[in-house]
């Protein structure tokens, strides 16, 4: 490590001279063709900046915003190392790839099952969480997976309890990917890590991939790579512009924080933004105060959180990415640990301690990494507690180059993250920009109209409203978890078991606060609505033209001799689509067709 790190700053507009393929980057043909399966014809800027020095051995971190595919930057090297390799009887894993998360741990050995089922190759992928039994663990690691995705503090579990020997790791790891290298190094994830560095060879290549920097990533990057090759994706000629794609057009609303259920109730209700819409809020009461308040007007919502079951976790983000609700609300993952270590230091009585009993979920994260589908809109309720935060929030919309649009309600006591954030895009001294700006659309008189309605009903959000909402909430999904863990090992596609979004109120909701009568509307705020629901639908109409060129591309790739059956005949469209689809489709078809008529 004594030769100071190469650096490599890939430049966007103007500063790339030429678009690579991912034939030119040097990759083995059958990830081509499985890429090619997957709709995924070019790489992104960030894969085609790293992707060469990863495959010459290097050790590489890569900082871009996200939804830039970093992880394919590591996949895709990966399988293709492994590929040209083909060695058998390891004794141990050849690449370990530690996630903040489980729910991002799921994403990434999702995509990478995806890309080896395209290939039709035989390389073992397992995924190992901190549920497992120890049995399971074993049997996992027994048929001697070539990748292993994981938590830190799982993997450090396996070592301690000899389910993976440190010999086997020493002999056989070349390779260590720490995705959201950031989040990582914070609270107790960083320790698991620590404990594990003295295990990792030095022969081994290793790989941070981050959206943000951070003073632990410079220490990491220090301790465990060697010589790295540096790699910071803009997409300008301003080293601040690359922070958040600009596809997204941000938004920001001052108010008080009484005031915020008033707006955000106006911001919904009176169609301003685009659904689908994801909701950060920093504490599990507010994510229950916001669902209660929103359901007494028709607006039916989800809640996640560290305290939910884990399989319960999972199946919210399959039925929010599937379209079958358009509201969640997640709660900030960091903020959860200190809600949590602050109550169980405070709380003295049998009572408490009785409700805490189920604990958060300390690996729980949906504001890093997590590939969120479809979503249109992310609203900050509650402003994070960082710049950093405000970046992973904001990049659960506008993936892969799409548009997307945030609005952030600040409160006078969230000032200063609101100029950390204004200074971290290099707007100091501005009130806005072209991409950071006041939301016009949401006019004085369109709020006010609404304050009697929306005062009127958060008072009826009260303590015991709110704690008997959480308890019954969290009795529900615990008592569906088994069933959701049963029902999946079954049937692993099926979304229609449970509804997430059912409604926690005692009292249904008045029919009169269901729409928004015509005399309460405000002009420029309806005209406003108007356009935006406008622009929306031009967007399904390219979104839905470009599924169907694809399906049509996709159709015509098929092989001709598999459309015939035994008896020498082409099976009807109908069949075909019956087969197809199965009762998958025709669940989501119901419960989108439901969610329509209330």
């Amino acid at each position: 490590m004594g030769a100071s790190p190469e650096v490599a700053d890939e430049q966007g507009e103007g500063g790339q001279e030429k678009q690579l393929s991912f034939e030119e980057l040097g990759l083995d043909p059958r990830l081509i063709r499985a890429l090619a399966k997957k709709n995924i014809e070019k790489p992104t800027l960030i894969q085609q900046a790293a992707i060469p020095y990863i495959l010459q051995g290097k050790d590489v971190v890569a900082r871009a915003h996200t939804g830039s595919g970093k992880t394919l930057v590591y996949l895709l090297p990966i399988f293709h190392k492994l590929l040209a390799e083909n060695v058998l009887n390891k004794s141990g894993p050849s690449v370990l790839i530690l996630a903040p998360s489980r729910e991002l741990c799921q994403q990434v050995y999702s995509e990478a099952l995806s890309l080896l089922e395209h290939c039709r190759v035989q390389l073992k992928v397992v995924k190992l969480t901190k549920e497992m039994s120890i049995s399971d663990l074993a049997a996992s690691l027994a048929g001697h997976p070539e990748v292993v995705v994981s938590t830190p503090a799982c993997i450090l579990g396996c070592v301690t309890r000899g389910n993976l020997q440190v010999k086997a790791i020493q002999d056989s790891l070349s390779m260590l990917v720490l995705d959201e290298a950031d989040f990582l190094f914070d609270y107790q994830q960083g320790n698991d890590l620590q404990a594990l560095a003295p295990h990792v060879p030095r022969r081994c290549q290793c790989l941070l991939m981050s959206a943000t920097s951070s003073d632990d990533v410079e220490q990491w990057k220090k301790l465990m790579l060697h010589n790295p090759v540096t790699i910071t994706l803009s997409d300008e000629q301003k080293a601040n512009d690359h922070i958040i794609p600009t596809s997204i057009q941000q938004f920001w609303i001052s108010c008080s924080s009484h005031d915020k259920l008033l707006h955000i109730l106006a911001l919904l209700k009176l169609d301003l933004v685009q659904k689908k819409v994801l909701i950060f809020v920093n504490t599990i009461d507010m994510g229950y105060r916001l669902k209660l308040f929103l359901e007494q007007f028709g607006l039916r919502s989800a809640v996640l959180n560290a305290e939910l079951p884990h399989n319960s976790r999972l199946h919210i983000l399959e039925e929010f990415n599937a379209g079958l609700f358009d509201y969640l609300i997640a709660t900030d993952d960091k903020r959860i640990k200190e809600e949590e270590k602050m109550k169980m230091d405070h709380s003295q009585s049998r009572k408490s301690k009785k409700y805490l009993k189920h604990k958060a979920d300390s690996e729980f994260g949906v504001v890093r990494g997590i590939d969120f589908k479809n979503v249109c809109t992310v609203i900050n309720f509650d402003m994070p507690q960082s710049s950093a935060g405000y970046v992973h929030r904001v990049g659960r919309t506008g993936r892969a180059n799409s548009a997307g649009t945030s609005v952030s309600l600040v409160s006078p006591g969230e000032s200063e993250v609101f100029d950390d954030v204004k200074c971290m895009m290099g707007l100091e001294n501005q009130e806005s920009s072209k991409y950071f700006s006041p939301f016009h659309f949401l006019t004085k008189g369109a709020v006010e109209s609404l304050r009697y309605r929306a005062e009127d009903v958060a008072k009826s959000v009260t303590k015991v409203a709110i704690r008997e909402a959480r308890a019954q909430d969290l009795r529900t999904e615990i008592l569906n978890s088994d069933k959701l863990k049963s029902h999946f090992d079954s049937n692993p596609r099926d979304l229609d078991i449970l509804k997430h979004d059912k409604v926690l109120s005692k009292k249904p909701p008045p029919s009169h606060l269901r729409k928004v009568p015509e005399y309460l509307q405000d002009s420029v705020t309806k005209e406003a609505s108007k356009i935006i629901q406008l622009s929306k639908a031009v967007m399904d109409m390219k979104s839905s033209r470009r599924r169907s060129k694809s399906q049509r591309g996709h159709i015509r790739s098929k092989d001709p001799l598999k459309t015939f059956n035994s008896e020498g005949k082409k099976p009807s469209k109908f069949r075909m689509k019956r087969k197809g689809n199965g009762s998958e489709a025709g669940s989501i078809r119901k419960r989108k067709k439901a969610k329509q008529q209330t």
